[in-house]
């Protein structure tokens, strides 16, 4: 006994030693009051003889507490008195535990705690020795010692869960609690539960044992047929395959060989051909679909059945152009080097003599040859004169490869050097990319086409297919085109930029993203710099200052004002989209229908809060981008005026009342929600 009791003090001892180091000076009285359970700590550095025991005992230990309070207080030598007033030893821990119970309603501390003699403890339950070695120290564990005793513990845990849940799930068996595919439950959902797991057991519906094929159906972009199949089937929850033939333009000949004509959209279900939207709708309002879908898709899907689009391949290479070999080698051997040219110094360029001489070497050729061949570098954008001048003149002039630029680096449709194809057609190109983009709206973004998941469209195919489209812009001849198509083109480039810059580096949040944004992101088109900034302020709007600029974005003779049209149009300004919450929604143009189409954009944006009207107030508020472009939109109430044709009927009234009374008309703008469309 008298070793048990040696053994307990010293682990009491030890306990306390590591207890007080951990605890700050300031500390000690609160550790006074600290509960313990099933332990004895000392509150006595120099030996005291009591201790603060729980209070949480049967009423049979506490009279066992009782009497042996009573003996070893007699037998003690070091037992201290506890209470004066009172010598009944048979109430003695009564009384002490009144004395502490009013300690307790005075300060809130002790309510579980009475004095124990230190002899005592030999009755007290043994302690337990801890799972670890004990480890004696003055400061905390760190961090790299701690990991794996916390790794052990997790593994521990982890082991006695899992066999808690197997152990459950076997008597579960055995008293044949699992349900099985019962077809005359009522219930769709089974519900078991484990102590601290609910397991949930989803039974296989009807339509979907049966439902093992695959839905295929063909489209295009921009049709309103195949955006209603689209619709249809997602609100449904049914999972589709698209094959969207603008994106994967090679499988349009697999459309007519399936169908016998090219029209979308086409549905089938596995291998067998279903109809269109109107098949659709006919076998929806007969009631049929269902059906007809368990008939055509209880089997898993065939080989015969239209293929799943193989994304990350492209349907063929880029034809090489006649020219880039010798482009190659006129970057190996041009004497290219940095000159002083009328006062300035210009860097990396040749003379156009010594580019007669190398292409006569290369080729073998007369000069005559030389010079054409030189021309022709010019006309598809290889090299250009380093001051704009011309494409291409014999004399002292001093020219540039395109790959060589300043611009170069800073365009993001470049991928390491310059496009060697063959350039396609200007026409082509721009087509291509209104589809493309259309394709992209039409998979990730909103409904209303407020909002684009910029994430997921960074990760498609189209965007993939973009991107490659972009790099066949470089060297594009833009002048062939027709008004129409370069104004279709260069508002559905400015729109596609912008989801390429929020890609890229990010929506604009402060005045240096504006400017990296609207003025350093850039794309080279047709063998020039073109930024946001250029493409709305120097070609649509013909060469004017942007509202934060003092200076026009193309200085006289830039070879880019070529392409601009002749006169602003304002409808401009509502179908280009800068990300914006307050920017018009995005949208893309077609050669044939532009025009149509930008009013139709600008009707939209006045309908969706472009302007309000209070003819109480005799007040209109109008967006602020009327104020920015004002000298596009004319004077105040030639604005309104203006207004006016695109508003519907009822705000179209209000602003003829204000107009035709010849009272005051008070302009509010509105303010500008610069954050953006996600």
């Amino acid at each position: 006994m008298a070793s048990e009791q040696l053994k307990l003090d010293d682990d009491i001892a030890d306990q306390k030693n590591n207890h007080d180091n951990d605890i700050p000076n300031g500390d000690h009285h609160q550790e006074e009051h600290a509960k313990v359970k099933g332990t004895a700590m000392s509150d006595d550095q120099d030996g005291s003889e009591f201790s603060d025991v729980e209070m949480e005992k049967s009423s049979e230990e506490k009279d066992n507490s009782n009497s042996n309070s009573n003996t070893n207080t007699n037998s003690s030598s070091n037992s201290i008195e506890v209470d004066k007033t009172h010598h009944d030893t048979s109430n003695g821990v009564k009384e002490v535990d009144s004395h502490h119970q009013a300690q307790a309603n005075g300060n809130g501390n002790h309510n579980h705690y009475i004095p124990a003699i230190k002899s005592q403890a030999q009755y007290l339950p043994k302690p337990e020795p801890p799972p670890q070695p004990k480890v004696e120290r003055s400061q905390s564990l760190s961090m790299a010692e701690s990991l794996p005793s916390i790794g052990k513990y997790i593994r521990d845990r982890s082991s006695t869960f899992s066999a808690a849940i197997i152990k459950r799930l076997s008597s579960l068996k055995e008293d044949n609690f699992i349900v099985k595919n019962d077809h005359t439950l009522n219930f769709e959902v089974t519900e078991f539960k484990i102590p601290g797991v609910k397991v949930i057991v989803k039974l296989k519906s009807e339509d979907e044992d049966e439902t093992r094929g695959r839905i295929t159906f063909f489209t295009r972009s921009n049709c309103r047929d195949c955006t209603a199949v689209r619709k249809f089937f997602r609100e449904r929850g049914l999972t589709y395959v698209e094959i969207n033939i603008d994106v994967f333009p090679k499988r349009a000949k697999e459309l007519v060989d399936r169908t016998g004509n090219s029209e979308v959209p086409k549905i089938f279900f596995n291998e067998k051909l279903l109809g269109g939207l109107v098949t659709l709708n006919s076998l929806r309002n007969s009631g049929e679909l269902g059906k007809r879908m368990k008939e055509l898709l209880g089997e898993v899907c065939p080989k015969e059945a239209p293929a799943i689009p193989v994304y990350g391949i492209d349907d063929e290479e880029d034809e090489e152009d006649d020219l880039a070999p010798i482009v190659r080698f006129l970057r190996q051997k041009l004497p290219i080097q940095d000159r002083l040219i009328k006062m300035k110094m210009v860097k990396n360029c040749f003379a156009g003599d010594d580019l007669v001489e190398t292409i006569i070497h290369h080729l073998d050729c007369g000069r005559k040859k030389g010079i054409e061949t030189a021309k022709r570098l010019a006309q598809k954008h290889y090299i250009h004169h380093v001051f704009g001048e011309n494409d291409f003149e014999k004399g002292n002039h001093f020219y540039r490869l395109l790959d060589q630029e300043p611009f170069i680096i800073g365009c993001f449709n470049v991928r390491h050097t310059i496009n060697d194809g063959e350039p396609k057609s200007a026409s082509f190109l721009a087509d291509s990319l209104c589809r493309l983009m259309y394709a992209i709206l039409e998979a990730y973004a909103s409904d209303d086409r407020h909002y684009l998941n910029y994430h997921i469209i960074s990760q498609s195919e189209e965007f993939r297919r973009y991107l490659n489209l972009a790099r066949d812009l470089q060297r594009i001849n833009l002048k062939i085109m027709t008004p129409d198509e370069r104004l279709a083109f260069f508002l559905n480039l400015y729109n596609a930029m912008v989801i390429h810059a929020i890609i890229s580096i990010g929506h604009p949040e402060g005045i240096l993203d504006k400017r990296a944004f609207f003025l350093d992101f850039q794309y080279v088109v047709g063998g020039y710099p073109y930024s946001l900034n250029i493409i709305e302020n120097g070609i649509l709007r013909v060469n004017q200052k942007s509202p934060s600029s003092l200076m026009r974005p193309f200085s006289n003779g830039d070879r880019r004002l070529e392409l601009a049209p002749t006169t602003v149009n304002p409808l401009i300004h509502f179908g280009l989209c800068n990300g914006t919450r307050s920017s018009p929604t995005v949208r893309f143009f077609t050669a044939q229908g532009v025009e149509g189409e930008l009013r139709c954009a600008t009707r939209e944006y006045f309908q969706n809060g472009g302007i309000e009207i209070d003819l109480d107030k005799r007040t209109v508020y109008l967006t602020p981008i009327i104020k920015w472009f004002s000298v596009d939109f004319g004077q105040d109430k030639d604005v309104l005026k203006w207004v006016m044709n695109y508003l519907d009927a009822t705000r179209a009234g209000l602003l003829t009342h204000l107009l035709s009374d010849g009272g005051p008309i008070r302009i509010v703008y509105q303010n500008y929600d610069w954050s953006g469309k996600f």
